[in-house]
């Protein structure tokens, strides 16, 4: 066993003294010790149950004969830290996070992980973590926060966000604000709709580094529970069987994740995060693939934001394991790649049943005929750009406006809010992304604010930062090369005319090739918006969003 290096022999006395201390026996020295990677903390709804949940999979593991060793990470709730500075830190956290599970993997040499995240940068992290130590690895998430209800409509965090908008256009009063405030998120578990841990959870039942049903049990069933306890006991048959994410996390499976996140029509972030993974096992995940594989796979799942639907609606339909079952007879999905089940993710899917034909389309009527994610290039985004475009109006998906240029998402807000946006103009964010943020903030509060005062039909938004997986509208983001490196976004006037076609991929300003370099070589870099700590040191190191923005 790998855990032998820190208990075996007559040499690891001291070290087996130290691990007696915690109250462990010799019985339990002699088994496969398992480390488990929790993300428990008190400032995320999706995590604050966490403590209940780490004791089903510990029981799982004893069950079959292995010992737990817990451990904690940072999490950072997007929702929480969104529109002021602590959005600046969501993105970088993802490193840190990996970070301390290859450290503490790596320090204690367990058998094997369990890796318990459930919201955005958490979940992806802790995968890139595990890949670097490459032992075996099994993740269980929190699991959804079922929706909330106003007045018996469904609601969510989004609707709270559209409704800052909606109070500033006069549509409701403060005091029904308060109301919905109150219900939208109902209790434990990441936030309902397909947003960005949603979308990543259910994607690594995809990828195949979770058991089926990952994605889609909300949180507060007993039937997450139960599958915590399978995972716990999975653990031990995949050291039995030695089987690693380096196994799991193929080329092939991270091509499938893509085909079904373009099905539900998932999170924009999950182009960031699909290629950070990647890399971490010697995969070079190019936002082509993005491209490629949304020309062959329809749009099906019509998920909050972009429609009625929640986790709990999927769920119901069948799951994560069904939209795999209904792409079954295009062929597009590779049935031979290896699970945590330890069998191929056919197995996992070739029994799955769906419930609910409106909330799993079928192939002959799907939402759009294409995916729910656009790469946009052109002379604005030469390394490309990202659009949710099954959450962008029709009328919208070809869209030429002014440009009204605004450097920060503060600025861009306040704007919006006082009804300084007309309609048909461009707002650019910029100076937001990766390195120029630092941390490449999503854009919820302005994206949720031009909802709420109804021009979501009418104004585009394009950015060198990123969006909520909640985001609707034309929202384009991830525009490369960024500002702060002096990428043609950093380069726009206000008035410039900006060209949006979203069908044809097309992201451009009308600007001739001499006048935008004419303006580059007048061009100066800007400060840094913060000079010390860690953000300063993530931004000397970060790469464009288009490689996932990893660290160099």
């Amino acid at each position: 066993m790998r855990s032998d290096l820190m208990k075996k022999g007559k040499e690891r006395a001291p070290h087996r003294s130290l691990f007696k201390a915690t109250g462990l026996t010799d019985d339990e020295l002699n088994r496969p010790i398992i480390g488990i990677a929790n993300s428990y903390t008190e400032a995320i709804p999706g995590h604050f149950h966490l403590d209940k949940l780490v004791e089903a999979v510990k029981a799982g593991i004893r069950m079959a004969g292995g010992t737990p060793v817990e451990f904690n990470t940072i999490g950072i709730c997007d929702g929480i830290a969104m529109g002021h500075t602590g959005m600046k830190y969501s993105l970088g956290s993802r490193e840190l996070i990996a970070d301390s599970v290859e450290v503490m993997a790596s320090a204690y040499a367990f058998d094997g992980l369990v890796l318990m995240p459930n919201c955005d940068k958490i979940i992806p992290g802790m995968i890139m973590g595990a890949a670097r130590v490459n032992i075996p690895t099994i993740l269980i998430s929190g699991g959804p926060m079922l929706a909330g209800n106003y007045k018996g409509k469904g609601v969510d965090l989004i609707t709270v966000f559209e409704c800052i908008g909606k109070v500033a256009k006069g549509e409701i009063t403060e005091n029904e604000l308060l109301e919905i405030e109150a219900c939208a998120c109902p209790g434990a578990g990441s936030c309902s709709g397909m947003f960005t841990a949603n979308s990543m959870n259910c994607l690594s039942e995809v990828l195949g580094i979770a058991l089926p049903g990952n994605g889609t049990i909300p949180a507060v069933y007993a039937e997450r529970l139960r599958l915590a306890k399978i995972a716990g006991q999975k653990i031990l048959e995949l050291i039995e069987k030695d089987i690693k994410p380096s196994d799991i996390l193929t080329l092939e499976a991270f091509k499938n994740a893509i085909i079904v996140d373009m099905a539900f029509g998932g999170s924009t972030n999950t182009c960031l995060h699909l290629p950070a993974i990647a890399h971490e096992v010697g995969i070079n995940l190019e936002l082509k693939y993005f491209d490629e594989l949304s020309e062959k796979t329809p749009h099906l799942c019509l998920m909050s934001p972009a429609g009625p639907n929640h986790l709990e609606d999927l769920y119901k339909a069948g799951g994560v394991m069904a939209i795999m079952k209904r792409l079954e007879p295009l062929g597009i999905i590779n049935n031979d790649c290896l699970t945590v089940t330890g069998s191929t993710i056919y197995e996992s899917y070739k029994n799955a049943e769906i419930y609910d034909e409106e909330v799993i389309r079928p192939l002959d009527n799907p939402h759009h005929k294409t995916g729910g994610l656009t790469v946009l290039y052109g002379n604005l985004a030469p390394d490309g750009s990202v659009v949710k475009s099954a959450g962008v109006d029709e009328s919208m998906l070809k869209h030429e406006g002014p440009a009204r240029i605004f450097n920060s998402e503060e600025e861009a807000l306040d704007a919006i809010l006082n009804h300084k946006i007309n309609k048909g103009d461009v707002i650019v964010i910029r100076y937001e992304g990766p390195k120029g943020g630092p941390g490449m903030r999503e854009m919820l509060a302005p994206t949720s604010a031009i909802a709420g005062v109804g021009l979501d039909k009418d104004v585009a938004l394009i950015t060198d930062g990123r969006f909520s997986g909640g985001t609707r509208g034309a929202a384009i983001g991830h525009v490369s090369p960024e500002a702060a490196v002096g990428g043609p976004i950093g380069l726009l006037k206000e008035g410039d005319i900006i060209e949006i076609d979203i069908p044809n991929k097309k992201l451009n300003v009308k600007l001739s090739d001499e006048e935008l370099e004419k303006r580059r070589k007048e061009w100066k870099a800007p400060e840094p918006k913060i000079k010390k700590g860690y953000m300063y040191r993530y931004a000397q190191r970060v790469k464009s969003a288009n490689t996932g923005a990893i660290l160099e």
